[in-house]
């Protein structure tokens, strides 16, 4: 499934792929030739071959799970250039960057800002496209919740931090495209918070 969004200058293709209906996000804006991915689910030959003609060539992986690193090794095959959060580095089969927190990708004429959101895994990240009132929060954020911490290297108290901190930086207005399902807004599921907190996941 493919549905397509246009924020100011930025277009934004979302892909549905795998058997966990993986998002995919292909950024396009009219301030660059090149495109950028975001995540890396393995998927079939067309979307592979969308992804080429788009002229894809930076690929960011918001965390090191199966599900989100299938393609990598097809992708730099084809040159384009993945980055990874520091910590989950290591759950790649081949990398080419690593990031940090509050790092900055130049695309185009946009910037889009890394934040560091651990307890998914410990290298999870979000990206904001500054400017935008746009958040890519992986697994990190979802419609009801946070990303499950079951999974070796999770940790729900982290998760919880990290939670806290992205709606201490983003106005409500904000929306939210994560990993999987549907986009969401910082203001419908900041008041659950608590609720959350109770329940332990």
């Amino acid at each position: 499934m493919q549905t397509t969004y246009t924020v100011g200058d930025l277009t934004i293709e979302q892909f549905v792929v795998g058997p966990l209906e993986n998002n995919l996000y292909v950024l396009t804006t009219p301030s660059s030739p090149e495109a950028l991915l975001i995540d890396a689910t393995a998927g079939d030959d067309v979307l592979f071959d969308t992804l080429v003609q788009r002229n894809v060539t930076k690929v960011i992986i918001t965390h090191g799970h199966h599900d989100h690193i299938g393609a990598v090794a097809a992708l730099r095959q084809q040159g384009m250039r993945v980055m990874v959060g520091e910590p989950d580095a290591s759950l790649l089969d081949g990398f080419d960057a690593t990031l940090v927190d509050n790092e900055l990708i130049r695309f185009g004429a946009l910037n889009l800002r890394i934040m560091v959101t651990p307890g998914h895994t410990p290298g999870s990240l979000c990206i904001a496209p500054e400017g935008y009132e746009l958040l890519f929060t992986g697994d990190t954020l979802f419609p009801g919740g946070p990303g499950a911490t079951k999974f070796p290297g999770g940790d729900f108290p982290t998760i919880i931090e990290s939670i806290r901190r992205i709606f201490a930086t983003f106005p409500a207005e904000t929306v939210i495209m994560p990993g999987h399902g549907a986009s969401t807004t910082i203001g419908t599921q900041i008041g659950s918070l608590d609720e959350w907190i109770a329940r332990g996941w």
